[in-house]
């Protein structure tokens, strides 16, 4: 007997990369082996030497097929054993190791667009739908676009063993998210890249398409962000680290808004529950803050933040990368793990 293993990885592809995967049949009780693609076709080498190798470091059950086939999330490599260029996942393994005893949780809340017919489910051909408002969580055809692939996707990341931990419709017709975590950067990280697969493969059995643009539709409409709840166990504790940790931050603004994700001064402009991409604020429930504090933390005198900047596109291992290395390096150095 034998099953499938649908490999999947990131591509180069820029300014924002793209999943790319393919099937490969294995005898049952087989290990996963390295595989290889020809990198030319992926924005990753040149056709003279063209030979990428994939690794594989996540798998799961493939929720669409069923039975024993899998999901395998991999790692690119380069022909000499060295970690592709591309192979953001290599940066952030050093970092989580390092800074391991501090204990890092992540929630990364994925917003995403619907898009049919070239305009975002539930628009109408012309003109547009009434302003937002309504949308946000809402229920009715009138209100709320594409449910039954929401639903779908939310069964098949349950199915998959993926930590997803919620859903919701978002503000603007056709827009969605859903929650992955906590769970640690690398964890969490590669669950929200197989969750993203699922959601593009799901939605394109429904001839629709699934984006990640921050700002999928101009004018007055909210865009699409992906905002990064983040803790270490002094934060869960305790509320100094917690201040600590968001003031670290605003010492190293456009190190963190350079890996945030392709269009986002689009998208942070100080409108629609953003703060100015350029500045670094950060406040007790507020969405116009460049980091929230849940009131329920001020409150309790510990939990988390929630770095309200990252875009809906961003690549959660370098989110999660930046996030630990400057929060973790701020609480080291006040003696506050």
């Amino acid at each position: 007997m034998s099953y499938k293993a649908e490999y999947i990885w990131i591509d180069g592809t820029e300014p924002t990369a793209m999943l790319r995967s393919k099937t490969r049949i294995l005898a049952d009780g087989a290990d996963l082996p390295t595989w290889g693609f020809d990198g030319s076709s992926t924005n990753q080498a040149p056709g003279e030497h063209s030979d990428c190798v994939l690794k594989p470091v996540f798998s799961c059950p493939d929720p669409i097929r069923g039975g024993d086939h899998k999901l395998v999330l991999c790692e690119v490599y380069l022909p000499d054993g060295t970690p592709h260029p591309t192979n953001t996942r290599a940066k952030l393994v050093p970092i989580a190791e390092s800074f391991a005893e501090q204990e890092s949780l992540f929630g990364i809340e994925q917003e995403y667009t619907f898009f049919q017919a070239g305009r975002p489910l539930g628009f109408p051909e012309t003109g547009f739908p009434a302003p937002q408002g309504p949308y946000y969580c809402g229920v009715g055809a009138d209100e709320v676009f594409g449910r039954e692939i929401v639903e779908q996707h939310l069964d098949a990341c349950l199915a998959a063993g993926l930590p997803i931990s919620g859903i919701n419709a978002e503000v603007m017709p056709g827009q969605w998210e859903f929650q992955v975590g906590p769970a640690g950067p690398l964890e969490v990280s590669d669950a929200l890249w197989v969750a993203r697969w699922l959601l593009y493969r799901i939605a394109e059995e429904h001839n629709v398409a699934a984006t990640l643009d921050p700002k999928p539709a101009k004018g007055d409409w909210n865009g699409a962000g992906a905002h990064t709840n983040f803790s270490t166990k002094a934060m869960r504790e305790s509320y100094a680290p917690i201040i600590t940790a968001a003031e670290s931050l605003g010492g190293r603004i456009k190190e963190h808004i350079a890996v945030y994700g392709y269009g986002i001064e689009e998208r942070l402009t100080g409108l629609h529950e953003t703060a100015p991409w350029t500045e670094f604020s950060y406040g007790v429930g507020d969405r116009g803050a460049s980091v929230r504090i849940p009131w329920q933390v001020e409150v309790d005198q510990k939990g988390y933040m929630e770095d309200r900047r990252p875009n809906a596109n961003c690549d959660p291992y370098e989110v999660t990368r930046l996030l630990v290395d400057t929060c973790c390096t701020a609480l080291k150095n006040a003696g506050q793990v």
